[in-house]
């Protein structure tokens, strides 16, 4: 593996100036206020405004919508949108999944409209897999959809919907044949939400986010938003999965993060950055600060190693180690603030930007986005590890009678 420090030239470091010039323009007091109070991780103006720069997705080509940067400049951007700690951003990563397949699988007329909206920043798509009794196994959807000459009718839930009150479509996840076997039997629609039937229904929750419960009420969709074969949705299913688990994808040159799990640790930086300030700042009971206590300093130290082993953990076990290190470190950061660690943001006595009550709160969430911790575990003994799949104790009894 090559560390050596990537040297920017003129361009690149003008290009690195311009963008942050206009982010620090763009990402105003209001975006965070509104993203504090709604949790949607999208702002409209955000993405319009960055959309018409081409940089909401700059790594696509200009006749499509972007900018063309290639992976030095595509790096500027997200360390730049990093800096600014873009929470509203979080809409972007879940959109873009759909959009290859939506690309390889859908008649150019359709599809073609829908992208250039979605890079410009008119149109986002969310993603409908999870079910209510379905947990992480997506392979077992319910969600029926039925065909009536070129149309479909839709019936049933998806959960965990997230981005769906502000998306214009979601990926959807059907059940078209339901005496095949489960992974045989799937189709994939890219249904419109504002179709007469769509119900969204919002939750938060414990970090502030809102996700949704999206109903599906006899819901008719033309022919022409299906994605890819009929009852061969789990071969369309399977790139943007295996993006989102990051199975066998280019690391691009080695100009991305090495852990999946990288933007867990960013919130647990600014955490520990918030708490080492808080601590010089605050006097001991002996009149020193407590910067100086040697436990202080032993806790703020396990901190920082687990900060920096999630950073350097590559793949989908970065995913694991940077969720575990957040959510114990976190707690053991409020643990050494005391209650004015709990403090939210603008509360009377709150230290800073309250980043460790955040991090606190947003951590409990971090063992599920994506896919669980124990889904991951999976993928790394099965897919990194070579270990045959578990056979439970029991499984087959329980299993009787169940259709192969």
């Amino acid at each position: 593996m090559d560390f050596t420090l990537v040297e920017l030239d003129d361009d690149h470091r003008q290009l690195q100036q311009e963008i942050r010039t206009f982010l620090e323009g763009l990402f105003t007091p209001d975006v965070f206020a509104e993203e504090h109070e709604t949790g949607s991780g999208y702002n409209k103006k955000v993405y319009e405004e960055l959309g018409a720069r081409g940089w909401l997705y700059p790594e696509k080509p200009v006749e499509e919508g972007g900018a063309g940067f290639d992976l030095v400049a595509e790096r500027i951007m997200d360390l730049e949108l990093f800096r600014q700690d873009a929470r509203v951003m979080m809409m972007r990563g879940t959109s873009s999944l759909p959009l290859k397949a939506i690309r390889k699988y859908m008649p150019a007329d359709v599809a073609d409209p829908i992208l250039k909206d979605a890079v410009e920043g008119r149109v986002l798509v969310c993603l409908g897999y999870s079910e209510p009794d379905g947990g992480s196994d997506i392979a077992n959807a319910k969600v029926r959809a039925v065909q009536d000459g070129d149309m479909w009718t839709i019936n049933g839930s998806k959960m965990w919907t997230t981005g769906a009150h502000v998306s214009n479509y979601t990926f959807l996840v059907t059940r078209t044949d339901p005496d095949a076997p489960k992974h045989k039997g799937i189709t994939m629609f890219l249904v419109p939400l504002d179709t007469p039937g769509v119900t969204i229904q919002g939750i938060r929750t414990f970090s502030g986010e809102r996700t949704n419960i999206v109903y599906y009420e006899d819901v008719v969709i033309h022919d022409k938003y299906r994605v890819g074969g009929i009852n061969d949705g789990w071969n369309v299913l399977h790139g943007p999965l295996d993006e989102e688990h990051s199975i066998g994808l280019d690391m691009s040159g080695g100009l991305t993060d090495l852990s999946i799990g990288a933007g867990f640790c960013r919130v647990l930086g600014r955490a520990i950055n918030e708490v080492a300030e808080w601590a010089h700042k605050t006097p001991a009971p002996d009149g020193s600060s407590l910067a100086d206590d040697v436990q202080v300093r032993e806790r703020l130290g396990a901190a920082m190693v687990e900060y920096e082993a999630g950073l350097c953990t590559p793949g989908p076990m970065g995913r694991v180690k940077a969720s575990d290190a957040l959510v114990q470190q976190s707690a053991s950061l409020i643990d050494l603030m005391g209650p004015v660690g709990l403090l939210p943001l603008h509360a009377d006595g709150a230290v800073g930007e309250a980043d460790t009550e955040y991090a606190h709160r947003f951590a409990q969430g971090t063992a599920t986005y994506g896919g669980t911790v124990e889904v991951f575990r999976t993928i790394i003994a099965n897919h990194v590890l070579g270990l045959p799949k578990p056979n439970y104790p029991g499984a087959k009894v329980f299993m009787a009678g169940k259709k192969k």
